[in-house]
């Protein structure tokens, strides 16, 4: 059986009464939906609508267990433990537990993001997973502080709608009243799209047009292809970064949602 673990993910568990109305006055989405073996993705948001961190939610029974991003799980953690004021809510990490990814099979539960980016579970660790990250980017989904940032790009930006990362009926939690309004008003100037690169960016992270106007900015690079940031005015056509060229890979998901809201 081939490796599995994404040794850039970590699990907090949080356990004790009341955990899942706890989450729902925070996150995005609606933790009603979370059942055995369906996930749901969301982020904990600034009062602005600003991504702090994304995360994807597991039910264990009453428990909630958070899959989220290893470098920073000791800082959500702690935003966690700020927001639970007096609640008997336990918060600490699974130390036991890794998150696990394959590209097809049957183990696991579909990723709650994108069915086609594959599947994954929580277990105790195995061998490094190869291909995540290159697979996710080139299918558009983005995700973690290199792409995302910290209160830097607005949550429906990295397409969250169309990514089944928000609710807008579940009622309020923390960025809602900002989010909500972007939704409705149409007001979405930039997305975190994927992009094929051509060349070496070198240290250059600004994207710019064939006529020198910024359009962006590449977030990350596996490969020869990249997230990136951009202007929606400007993601048709050739795009320069440093002496590379780069150009949007529209994913199916997103033209598929766009057609059909037109």
């Amino acid at each position: 059986m081939p490796n599995t673990t994404l040794s850039n993910r970590a699990v907090i568990r949080l356990s004790g009464e009341g955990v899942r109305d706890f989450l729902q006055g925070l996150v995005t989405n609606d933790v009603a939906l979370l059942a055995p073996a369906r996930p749901v993705w969301a982020g904990l948001l600034s009062a602005q609508g600003k991504a702090l961190f994304d995360f994807i939610l597991w039910a264990d029974g009453e428990d909630v267990l958070i899959d989220c991003e290893a470098a920073r799980a000791d800082e959500l953690a702690k935003r966690l433990t700020l927001y639970r004021l007096r609640r008997p809510i336990v918060i600490g990490r699974g130390d036991a537990l890794a998150v696990h990814w394959s590209a097809e099979g049957e183990a696991g539960s579909p990723d709650p993001r994108l069915a086609a980016l594959g599947r994954r579970w929580i277990a105790p660790a195995d061998g490094e997973a190869a291909d995540y990250d290159e697979r996710r980017i080139a299918l558009g989904v983005a995700e973690g502080t290199a792409e995302l940032g910290v209160d830097k790009t607005l949550w429906l930006e990295a397409n969250a709608v169309e990514l089944n990362g928000v609710s807008f009926s579940k009622g309020c939690y923390v960025g809602q009243e900002n989010t909500a309004r972007m939704h409705h008003r149409d007001k979405l100037r930039r997305r975190l799209l994927p992009v094929k690169i051509v060349g070496a960016p070198g240290d250059e992270a600004e994207l710019r047009t064939g006529e020198g106007k910024a359009a962006g900015e590449l977030r990350s690079q596996v490969g020869d292809v990249g997230m990136a940031w951009l202007r929606m005015e400007h993601a048709d056509g050739v795009l320069t970064v440093g002496s590379a060229e780069a150009e949007v890979i529209w994913p199916q998901w997103l033209q598929d949602q766009t057609a059909a809201s037109a």
